[in-house]
């Protein structure tokens, strides 16, 4: 009886200190998140931009080579983008479009229509939120996404605090912010591409400026599996507060 009592106390014991960890690293990873929001622009500024538009130019790497393009996305929520894209690949102009309005998404490259099936729309969905959150961060402090720290690192030879999200889908993400500043700097995320193969992508964030009266990175660079995949500077943000509808739907 004694070893019973025993052994059901240490465990009681140690199920309970897992819980305050736990609980103290959510609290933690929350902490880290207001002070980002804050760098970045304040919640009830950023709470407000449920619409925005941004464009940008750069370069696109295949096969170890770099493709220039330009482009523009426009968001509404977490459920609604549209990417417009167009460049010279291999020689060649080629034009580009997606769009995802809540459950029906579609795909335009060189004049190729198709639908997304239901694999790519919740992709595409991943791309959305990967791509918004880093901006607005207010979603971080739904009950929707789950946060935890992660060990800290170094970004660009900088120190970094970083926290796990686990979004609505049950995939994660890690994203890390300047020690100092508290501006995002990284994202570390799976990602699939077109061809429906899976990647590790890092995404850096630099190059601050204010644009629509936030903090914004004006250069993001993106690589996959290690190997660099998007060399991307933003040239204009806005804010925006109606996008049509048919933007989204329509070529």
């Amino acid at each position: 009886m004694k070893r019973f009592l025993s052994a059901a106390l240490m465990t009681l014991c140690v199920f309970g200190l897992y819980g305050f960890s736990h609980a103290a690293d959510a609290d933690s990873a929350k902490a880290i998140v207001d002070k980002a929001i804050q760098a970045v622009g304040g919640e009830e500024k950023l709470s407000k931009i449920t619409m925005a538009s941004w464009k940008m130019k750069g370069t696109i790497s295949f096969n170890g080579d770099d493709n220039a393009t330009t482009g523009q996305i426009f968001v509404q929520g977490l459920d609604h983008i549209r990417q417009d894209f167009e460049g010279e690949f291999n020689g060649n102009a080629f034009k580009g479009a997606t769009g995802l309005a809540v459950d029906k998404g579609w795909r335009d490259f060189g004049g190729n229509h198709m639908d997304m099936d239901k694999d790519a729309i919740t992709n595409e969905k991943r791309t959305l939120y990967l791509a918004l959150i880093p901006i607005t961060l207010v979603q971080l402090k739904s009950a929707d996404f789950k946060l935890d720290t992660v060990p800290d690192q170094t970004v660009a030879e900088k120190p970094a605090v970083g926290i796990k999200v686990t979004a609505p889908d049950g995939k994660d993400f890690t994203l890390f912010f300047d020690k100092e500043s508290g501006l995002p700097v990284e994202t570390v995320a799976k990602v699939v591409g077109f061809d429906g193969m899976e990647f590790t992508q890092e995404t850096v964030f630099s190059d601050y400026k204010d644009m629509a009266g936030i903090k914004k990175a004006t250069k993001v660079v993106s690589k996959r599996n290690g190997e660099k995949f998007i060399n991307q500077e933003v040239t204009d943000f806005q804010i925006l507060d109606k996008i049509e509808p048919k933007t989204f739907t329509d070529l």
